[in-house]
């Protein structure tokens, strides 16, 4: 299985950052890479829970997704099964550091031939990704 790994230290407590995973109205917002916008039909932010929702892209393409929430260890892990194809497993941990908490991304994809076509889109994507939760852990609301 290829895996993709990135890291991001954002200037916020784990707490900060854990609720921006945990909300699904928060999460709608920020989950994808830029120029995404979400629409969630069930969002079950508990272990074993669901996660339907449908990605609609810059390009007016719209791509539905089916994920379980795996693992959750409140303000330390989240593990995300992504169950519709590709077919992936991402795992975010959260340490804290000196100016906040580090977040890391873990995604290793089932199908290598897949991931290794699609690597360097998926790089850029996990660090906009990234952007955006880190604009959203900061957002004023």
């Amino acid at each position: 299985m290829m895996k993709l790994n990135t890291a991001r230290e954002i200037p916020a407590t784990a707490e900060q950052v854990f609720a921006a995973f945990s909300d699904p109205a928060r999460l709608a917002r920020w989950w994808g890479p830029a120029g995404f916008t979400n629409s969630f039909s069930v969002c079950e932010f508990r272990e074993g829970g669901s996660w339907t929702y449908v990605m609609h892209g810059p390009d007016g393409k719209d791509y539905p997704n089916a994920s379980v929430f795996a693992e959750i260890e409140a303000l330390k892990k989240i593990v995300i099964e992504h169950v519709s194809k590709p077919k992936y497993r991402l795992a975010v941990t959260l340490e804290p550091a000196a100016k906040g908490t580090v977040v890391s991304w873990r995604q290793e994809f089932e199908k290598e031939k897949f991931a290794q076509s699609m690597a360097q889109f998926l790089t850029t994507a996990n660090e906009q990704n990234l952007d955006r939760l880190t604009a959203e852990v900061l957002r004023k609301t």
